[in-house]
């Protein structure tokens, strides 16, 4: 077989060396042809180029202590225990561990996109979203209200037709800086002038520790940050589509049992 790349060596090397202790390079070197089973020529080509042990060096994952020696290196032992973690997870695991980073991407990519749009824009997504979780009974029961500047109200869901019972909504689409206790309250005003007790204030940035913890008597207010936000998107499919679907199959044991009767 042709000789093995950089990357495909990578671990073998670390693993053999992985004591600590000094290895000559020609015992390195062997190590290679037997695990990748080369020919005569390919060990010679190998330990002529310098292909093993360079690359090596130069991500700091080896060094030479001494004239046709190798030793691992901290680097080179860090890479290994990560590497050693990814081998013992189970194939679940792996795709668990790698959507969770696919969302993570995703999330940051939405919140981008949002920031990147007009303060209208995000007025009209809140809404999409807050009837995508089911508060009220479709699109046409919800409206945005707040290029009327309607008295620090973005948004009006009613739950039902008549009217009868409304949820109000804050939508602040901020860059930087964090939502602050004045804020919730200056939205609870708006909710009395309302003759409301629901909202839900929603923002692209963060809460600070006050406004989470205002006591808004007498009002049911829900804070809603911009990682919050994300999530919700894309567990509600708003502003995302599926790409690919994955079905992870099992065994299915009652088909195998044996018939007892």
């Amino acid at each position: 077989m042709p000789i093995p790349t950089t990357d495909e060596m990578v671990l073998p090397v670390l693993q053999h060396i992985a004591d600590g202790e000094e290895y000559r390079r020609l015992d390195i070197i062997n190590m290679i042809k037997e695990r990748f089973s080369l020919t005569e020529d390919e060990r010679r080509n190998l330990s002529d180029d310098g292909t093993m042990e360079r690359p090596l060096k130069r991500r700091g994952l080896i060094e030479r202590p001494r004239t046709g020696y190798y030793r691992i290196t901290s680097s080179g032992l860090e890479l290994l225990n990560q590497a050693s973690g990814a081998e013992s997870q189970s194939p679940e695991e792996s795709i668990e561990e790698n959507y969770q980073k696919i969302r993570e991407g995703l999330a940051a990519e939405l919140l981008r996109q949002i920031k990147n749009n007009t303060y209208v824009f995000f007025e009209e997504l809140v809404i999409d979203l807050l009837v995508a979780m089911g508060y009220g009974g479709s699109r046409e029961d919800a409206q945005t209200v707040g290029r009327s500047r309607d008295g620090g109200i973005d948004g009006i869901i009613n739950e039902d037709r008549l009217g009868l019972d409304a949820i109000y909504v804050q939508a602040k689409r901020w860059d930087e800086g964090n939502v602050g206790e004045p804020d919730v309250a200056r939205f609870a005003g708006a909710l009395a002038r309302k003759g409301a007790n629901k909202g839900v204030f929603i923002t692209t940035s963060d809460f600070t520790r006050d406004a989470k913890a205002y006591d808004a008597a007498g009002f049911k207010i829900i804070l809603i940050d911009g990682k919050q936000l994300t999530e919700y998107m894309i567990d509600h499919d708003i502003g995302v589509s599926t790409t690919k679907t994955y079905e992870i199959k099992r065994v299915d044991s009652d088909y195998f049992a044996e018939n007892t009767e």
